[in-house]
């Protein structure tokens, strides 16, 4: 007689990454939602020069770095927003391992440099 692989006992197979990512993904979506659309609402109203913009990421409450950490938040939240998506395209769609894990690392070096470079640019106005 053959097991029954169904409800509780069921065999599941894959990364196990699952509602996680999920919430991961959506927490990074709203985020990069209110930043962009405070982003827009900042492009509309203020002059294009150099002086605004700089005041935009360098904007200050109570001596805390407002723009500097929300813009950096988003950032953030960016990258590993991408790094979940290509990560499940790597894995759903590139069947050798070898490759997969070699697209993967390139992946996480290329987002990583690209979150380092951020603050550094961000970070030093």
């Amino acid at each position: 007689m053959a097991k029954e692989l169904v409800g509780t006992k069921r065999l599941v197979v894959g990364a196990g990454y699952g509602i996680k990512d999920f919430i991961v993904q959506r927490i990074t979506a709203v985020i990069l939602a209110v930043y962009s659309v405070i982003f827009l609402i900042a492009a509309l109203f203020t002059p294009i020069n150099y002086e605004s913009w700089k005041g935009f990421f360098t904007f200050s409450c109570w001596g805390l770095p407002v723009g500097q950490i929300a813009a950096t938040l988003a950032f953030f939240s960016l990258a590993w927003h991408a790094w979940i998506g290509v990560r499940d395209i790597w894995m759903d769609y590139v069947k050798p391992v070898g490759v997969r894990l070699t697209l993967q690392v390139l992946t996480i070096l290329w987002l990583i440099a690209a979150v380092l470079y951020f603050a550094k640019i961000v970070w030093s106005l």
